[in-house]
């Protein structure tokens, strides 16, 4: 083990650092004592040091790809380590270490291939902050309540920071409650300033001002709305708003230079929205990365639900969406799908995955009805069509006891779109039980197409044949063992006379040398002739 200072005495939870270091260099595979672990400092492990490691440390398993890295895993867990960090060689790694790491009770996380163990070290060192951090802190950062009372102290006056749409983010303590006016008052209480106030900064154009420019505006006093005069300033991002600092004068004047510090404190501020933004967005990749994870069955439940405060023992089900070809963006289709799921169910998590969108619902009240559930899927759906013109369609997976078990309603979800997406008659929003003939179905053809062994030549023979001859023997012969041999039935439906289809149905017969007559090459005709004809070679 390389020469490291003392560890950090705090340290930051392992969701922090997480989500500081995001996706593109690292990737969560095992957490078996939840994502709260504290991380206090880096340690490197050299592949020709022992396999040592010290409480707290996330150890960089350097050299040592996939197996190579179990001595680590295990002296991670005898010290109390907090993780382990290794490269993969392939996927199939994965799952012994995950193994090892449940066992060890330590963390392990896949770093990508490309990176470069030093960048790794150095950023996760920055996010840590131990003695051994680059110094790349910003001292004069303090959270926003801080800022909040540092501003009123350099200006003299009662501070609050608020958002684009006046939410209140932050506000300085006051020990005079009669200096406060009531526009302060009401915006503290509410946590948002109330609307005819708003409306009267709105008409005397205070907003226009404060989103299209860096200078500080002063709002006259009007006492017969309860306003004392007050100053405020936008908090901007380049060109893009990010909030509003206001300092309401009190008792005494505002301090001679009060515009000054007004103008320190938005640029202050502006970088602490900025970070604040991008940890709400770190927040929302780790939880989407946690859930494709459990989805996809390389996760266990304990993650998403340490991560999130999640029961994983109460009952959940995965909703799997489906868009049919459409101009319409993704981020709409799956923008429209979270709206309508969350008005539904309060914890629905979603993730896209490949060409799918999956919900997952979770905490799901015992015996809620299968009805339900289909409901909301079914007014998603019809949302779609209405709204945005898409075509959607809507698998509902079994209902199981806990998160343990998603990955198989993900997968009985899955089994419902596929035979779905092969045609025939089904639902725009169905679960197994409403389509089980269909799903069956559809997953014998798969076998049949995927093993061509299985297949009889003489049925892709004849396929074969009307590839190149334009004729329709191998559509006829379906239709009429769909139509139970009902000649008429068949010829109405494809539009012939019987006589044409009793020609094509023998014109096939002496070409391959079928006999429909028997049982089972009628019933191999009637699966086979569903594939999509191949060109005969």
């Amino acid at each position: 083990m390389s020469e490291l200072s003392e560890p950090s005495p705090a340290g930051i939870p392992l969701r922090q650092l997480l989500m500081s270091l995001g996706e593109p260099l690292v990737e969560l595979q095992a957490a078996p004592a939840g994502l709260d672990v504290l991380v206090r400092d880096v340690a490197i492990l050299d592949p020709e040091d022992p396999a040592t490691a010290a409480p707290g440390e996330l150890v960089l398993a350097i050299g040592a790809r996939g197996r190579a890295a179990l001595p680590a895993l295990r002296a991670a867990g005898r010290a109390r380590a907090a993780a382990v960090a290794v490269k993969l060689d392939g996927p199939g790694q994965a799952d012994a270490l995950r193994e090892a790491a449940a066992e060890a009770g330590v963390a392990l996380l896949s770093v990508r291939r490309e990176t470069r163990w030093e960048h790794l070290d150095a950023l996760a060192r920055a996010v840590i902050g131990g003695p051994d951090a680059p110094d790349t802190a910003d001292h004069n950062v303090g959270d926003l309540f801080s800022l909040a009372q540092t501003t009123a102290v350099l200006t003299g006056g009662i501070v609050s920071i608020e958002d684009t749409s006046s939410r209140v983010l932050a506000y300085s303590r006051s020990s005079d409650s009669d200096e406060v006016d009531d526009l302060r008052r009401l915006s503290i209480l509410g946590w948002q300033g109330p609307e005819p106030y708003l409306s009267k900064l709105r008409e005397w154009g205070i907003f226009q001002h404060l989103r299209t420019s860096d200078t500080v505006i002063a709002v006259e006093p009007h006492p017969e709305l309860g306003l004392r005069r007050r100053l405020a300033i936008g908090i901007r991002a380049g060109a893009q708003p990010l909030g509003t600092i206001w300092v309401q004068e009190g008792a005494q004047p505002l301090a001679p230079l009060a515009e000054q510090a007004l103008v320190g404190a938005a640029r202050v501020a502006a970088g602490q929205l900025v970070r604040r933004r991008r940890e709400l967005s770190a927040d929302v990749r780790l939880t989407r990365t946690l859930l494709t994870g459990l989805l996809e069955g390389s996760t266990g439940p304990q993650s998403l639900a340490t991560h999130l405060g999640l029961d994983p023992h109460r009952p959940a089900t995965v909703l799997a969406y489906s868009a049919q070809g459409s101009d319409v963006t993704r981020s709409e289709v799956t923008g429209l799908i979270s709206v309508h799921t969350a008005a539904r169910h309060r914890g629905a998590l979603l993730a896209p995955v490949d060409a799918r969108i999956y919900v997952l619902l979770p905490e799901l009240p015992p015996g809620l009805p299968m009805a339900t559930v289909r409901d909301w899927a079914q007014e998603v759906v019809d949302a779609a069509r209405d709204h945005l013109g898409v075509v959607l369609r809507a698998a509902i997976g079994s209902t199981v006891p806990g998160l343990a078990a998603v990955p198989g309603s993900r997968a009985q979800a899955d089994r419902i779109l596929d035979a779905m997406g092969r045609g025939g008659v089904v639902p725009e929003v169905a679960a197994l039980i409403d389509v089980q003939a269909e799903v069956l179905l559809s997953e014998v053809l798969a076998l049949l197409q995927e093993r061509p062994a299985l297949r009889d030549p003489r049925l892709a023979a004849l396929a074969a044949y009307d590839l190149r001859h334009g004729t329709r023997l191998a559509e006829s012969v379906l239709a009429w063992l769909d139509a139970l041999g009902e000649v008429r039935v068949a010829a109405q439906a494809l539009h012939i006379h019987p006589n044409t289809l009793r020609y094509r149905v023998r014109r096939a017969e002496q070409l391959t040398g079928l006999d429909l007559a028997q049982p089972h090459q009628r019933l191999l005709a009637m699966l086979q002739l569903r594939l999509p004809p191949e060109p005969d070679h």
